[in-house]
């Protein structure tokens, strides 16, 4: 089995793409950085029982990069069997009319266009094989609007809105989508967020702050297929998984854990 990560360098990429690895697959890892890529891959190589690990330098957002990534990936690994599209940004932290034009936009060409890009690359195959699933990490931000976090709160809303879409157009194909939330994770991204973004550093307060190795069991649970039912749902670290699957049934007819707008 093959696993594409992007963001795979270091933080909640990193910790995914070792535990895919220690789980047998074979996992390609891309980012912008080289030194972090290489990093991964010498932490890989250090564990027995591993899967094989290559790394690809680039950046999703730029089409061409994405096709060779993908193009890279399929000729050493081999057809792949799991996108994980990871790769993100804070984006400006401040109110809108404070944000750099250009500066929120590129939060959106990584956040949005980035998994696109990745998805229009991998899906064919998937398509033409009758399999395969894409997991795109979201966050709560993405159902929650959050002062001084306007447009990775965009970005998020959109890429859960567009795993729904994918989710009700690839399920002929047996392909299924999960976008997923990991929770306030201390990672690179979050120690940028605290210091302008009240409500991340009220979590890291509270102690409610989520481990990445928690986001690496839910992938590790929806990789297995035994979530493709709800696919298109979107998944929680603080969930348990066990009973949403057992009472999916219940999720699809109440139309839970879906972006929507309730109405009187």
């Amino acid at each position: 089995m093959v696993a594409l990560v992007t963001g795979g360098g270091r933080g909640i990429g990193r910790v995914v793409a070792l535990r895919l690895a220690s789980n047998g697959w074979d996992v390609a890892i891309a980012a912008r950085s080289e030194n972090e890529l290489k990093e991964t891959v010498v932490l890989a190589s250090k564990e027995a029982k591993r899967g094989r690990m290559i790394s690809v330098a680039a950046d999703v957002a730029d089409p061409a990069a994405a096709g060779e990534m993908v193009r890279r990936t399929e000729t050493e690994l081999g057809p792949i069997d799991l996108l994980i599209n990871n790769a993100g940004v804070t984006g400006p932290l401040a109110p809108f009319w404070e944000n750099d034009p250009g500066d929120w936009w590129r939060c959106q060409e990584i956040n949005l266009r980035g998994p696109m890009l990745c998805c229009r690359e991998v899906v064919p195959g998937m398509m033409a094989r009758e399999g395969g699933r894409i997991i795109n990490v979201s966050s709560g931000a993405g159902i929650l609007a959050i002062a001084n976090m306007g447009a990775y709160a965009v970005s998020k809303a959109a890429l859960i809105r567009f795993s729904e879409q994918l989710a009700l157009e690839l399920a002929a194909y047996k392909i299924a989508v999960f976008p997923i939330r990991p929770g306030v994770v201390r990672t690179r991204m979050v120690e940028q967020a605290r210091q302008r973004v009240r409500i991340v550093q009220q979590f890291l307060d509270e102690g409610r702050d989520v481990p990445p190795e928690a986001t690496a069991d839910m992938v590790e649970f929806l990789a297995s297929g035994r979530a493709d039912a709800l696919s298109g749902y979107t998944f929680s670290a603080d969930q348990n998984w066990e009973e949403l699957i057992r009472r999916a049934e219940d999720v699809r007819r109440n139309k839970l854990y879906l972006l929507r707008m309730d109405e009187l």
